[in-house]
């Protein structure tokens, strides 16, 4: 069956927020007693999984919750500021004039989010849905294909981080992970998604075929590059 809906990240996908969030944690860093990053260091910590990354930075988990809702506080007001994390549009524009449903699922308010793509002329997706679930994303997902009357061979999902992958595991939904966010290549190729792909000109190739019967997305692999 091939693929209708194609579904979004937010943060590190589309939106380039990496550096507000380590300007964020640092500036946390002293409330919560844990270590802050360095610039020198965030490309080492791209390469760690999300278990890793915090213990690195010595943040207990009885204290995630808190600081994830901190931080994510400190993002709102920054929402103005972000821009795309690559030039994106040409692949956007390319994929809904060839009749796919395309989609943002996040953590991030729906709000942000439309500001977001109305600044930076972005307005390529039919749905915003902002949701969190203490069970993780892929239940997020889930509970969106469901509401939506969306089966899950009829959706992929496109992310930038380890736990993306998971999620779209978890969902039962193909995945397509993107080296341009918050996870290395290096990290992502660990987790071993569907697809990884390094330039929006790709991610626009791998739905120029059909699925594969193995339910696994079949592609060209060239890339197509692309400008904004």
């Amino acid at each position: 069956m091939a693929k209708k809906v194609i579904i979004f990240d937010f943060d590190g996908t589309l939106a380039d927020t990496l550096p507000y969030y380590v300007e964020i944690m640092n500036n946390l860093a002293s409330r919560y007693g844990f270590k802050k990053v360095s610039t020198a260091s965030v490309s080492k910590l791209r390469n760690m999984m999300p278990l890793e990354l915090l213990e690195h930075l010595e943040i207990p988990l009885i204290k995630v919750y808190s600081i994830v809702k901190t931080v994510k506080a400190g993002l709102n007001k920054k929402i103005e500021l972000f821009s795309p994390t690559v030039p994106i549009r040409k692949t956007l524009l390319k994929l809904q004039k060839d009749g796919y449903r395309l989609g943002i699922i996040t953590s991030n308010s729906k709000d942000n989010v439309e500001k977001f793509l109305k600044k930076n002329s972005l307005n390529y997706f039919d749905f915003v849905y902002s949701g969190s679930n203490i069970f993780g994303k892929g239940r997020v997902i889930s509970g969106f294909l469901r509401k939506q009357n969306i089966r899950p061979a009829e959706a992929v999902y496109v992310g930038d981080e380890a736990r993306d992958i998971e999620a779209a595991r978890k969902a039962g939904i193909d995945m397509v992970a993107v080296s341009w966010g918050f996870n290395s290549k290096q990290a992502l190729e660990k987790m071993k998604p569907d697809f990884l792909v390094n330039t929006p000109g790709e991610l626009a190739g791998i739905f120029k075929k059909t699925l594969k019967k193995s339910g696994r997305l079949s592609c060209d692999k060239k890339s197509a590059g692309e400008n904004s």
